[in-house]
């Protein structure tokens, strides 16, 4: 037990400090477009269906981060470092050809995306200026998920830590000093970029973040793994057995990531249909949402990390106590941000806007916010379970019965509210907004229970 322990939190707490700096990432955009100009609830809902975009590219990609991490954690539980070296190149060399293709077809994206996301014509100009400024980024980016992989695969979360701190560090400072500008003694150092200015500190940050792990790949792995690479493997890196099976289990994370596409895609423009104020709040609630989420990923890449080397190593008995414990450190975490949000919601919702008008509407969400902790935290913890044991289709199809469940609460709320209030009604979009949360509840728990019941067949 202590063994176990100890192997967990050597791995969670630095994944754990590293996510921390996360959230503020978009709280800090939020902030400084929520104080830029009068019309806030325009600034933010441009940073959301921006952002938004950005989901809708990089989540597809998610399987550079899981798919490189699980197959990496297996490799090095199984002693062959020459396959973890193989497995690094490989994920960097698909996320090159993938980061050209996106900024090859940005026009093409951005105008097919605005045929099926409605908002209004203020908000699309701020997030396509937000889109096409970010998105050189996308190189960096890319090369990061699959690093981060790497890494937490590797066993050392630490340098993840320091990739994540980098870049989410700088994302803050550089958007608020080029959004803002910076001054000297009255003399301006930096011009304020206004809006665009969020979008450039993001693409800088990511670059800078590049560069660091980089530097850790050479200092750190270039003896013992990188060097065992030789020419052959390069030239073969696209054939065999392995790599069949990386496009394999990769093509599984790509449906599930589609899919978890669906259901965040569904949230905001379901939410952009009943105007920017509920916009606004949307985005806030979920920025809080996704809190907790990132100190339960702290343990789902420890059991992410641990799962992947003990079946590796073959040894079962230390897998069974790594799910065990994984989610009891994970449970707890659910419970305190079930306390935090009854004590803190309203505090930290003023942390995010200064516009009353959007935290009074905001408020009568809060509840929500105790609910979601239970749910997430378990399915996340899963999920770090499952990309270890590399259960790629597991995950697929808990997420096809959680696109299920979203798209039948959502529904059948909205068939109850407009067959008893009607769509003229006053209170229509506010209550719309809740039977949209019960949706994203549902879509959660789905994930959940369908893990935790096929969980000892797809593990074993």
């Amino acid at each position: 037990m202590k063994e176990i322990n100890k192997n967990i939190l050597k791995l969670a707490i630095p994944s754990i400090l590293a996510n921390i700096t996360v959230p503020l990432v978009g709280m800090v955009d939020i902030a400084v477009a929520g104080h830029l100009d009068v019309e806030t609830a325009t600034m933010i809902g441009g940073i959301a269906i921006g952002s938004m975009l950005f989901d809708l590219l990089y989540w597809n990609f998610g399987f550079l981060r899981m798919g490189t991490g699980g197959l990496a954690a297996q490799a090095y539980g199984s002693g062959d470092r020459r396959e973890c070296a193989r497995i690094l190149t490989r994920a960097l060399s698909i996320s090159l050809l993938i980061s050209i293709v996106l900024i090859a077809i940005q026009w093409i994206f951005v105008k097919a995306a605005f045929l099926v996301v409605d908002c209004t014509p203020q908000v699309r100009e701020l997030a396509e200026r937000y889109f096409h400024i970010r998105i050189w980024a996308a190189p960096a980016t890319l090369s990061l998920m699959a690093l981060k992989g790497w890494f937490i695969g590797m066993q050392d979360s630490v340098s993840a830590m320091v990739a994540d701190i980098t870049v989410n560090g700088m994302n803050v400072l550089l958007s608020i000093v080029l959004a803002l500008g910076l001054s000297v003694h009255g003399s301006q150092i930096v011009p304020a970029m206004g809006f665009d200015g969020v979008a450039a500190g993001t693409v800088s940050a990511q670059w800078t973040g590049l560069v660091v792990s980089a530097l850790i790949l050479l200092f750190k792995y270039r003896n013992g793994t990188l060097d065992a690479l030789d020419a052959e493997d390069i030239k073969g890196l696209f054939r065999g057995g392995e790599t069949r099976r990386f496009f394999s289990m990769n093509t599984d994370l790509f449906v599930r990531s589609a899919c978890m596409i669906a259901i965040y895609i569904g949230f905001t423009v379901i939410s952009a249909r009943y105007g920017d104020l509920l916009l606004a709040v949307s985005s806030i609630l979920m920025k809080l949402l996704l809190l907790f989420s990132y100190f339960t990923d702290g343990f789902a890449y420890a059991g992410e990390a641990l799962t992947g080397k003990y079946i590796g190593a073959r040894d079962s008995g230390m897998l069974r106590q790594t799910v065990k414990w994984t989610f009891i450190w994970s449970m707890s975490i659910a419970f305190i941000f079930i306390l935090i949000y009854y004590f803190a919601g309203v505090p930290m919702l003023r942390v995010m806007t200064s516009d009353e008008s959007v935290i009074s509407a905001a408020t009568d969400y809060i509840p929500w916010l105790l609910l979601m902790p239970i749910a997430g935290c378990a399915a996340f913890t899963w999920d770090g379970i499952y990309i270890g044991a590399t259960a790629s289709k597991g995950m697929r199809d808990s997420m096809l019965w959680a696109v299920a469940a979203f798209v039948v609460v959502w529904a059948a709320g909205i068939l109850i509210l407009n067959t008893t209030i009607g769509t003229a009604s006053s209170q229509y979009g506010v209550l719309a907004m809740h039977v949209l949360m019960t949706a994203y509840f549902a879509h959660l728990l789905a994930r959940t229970v369908y893990m935790t019941v096929k969980a000892r067949r797809i593990i074993r």
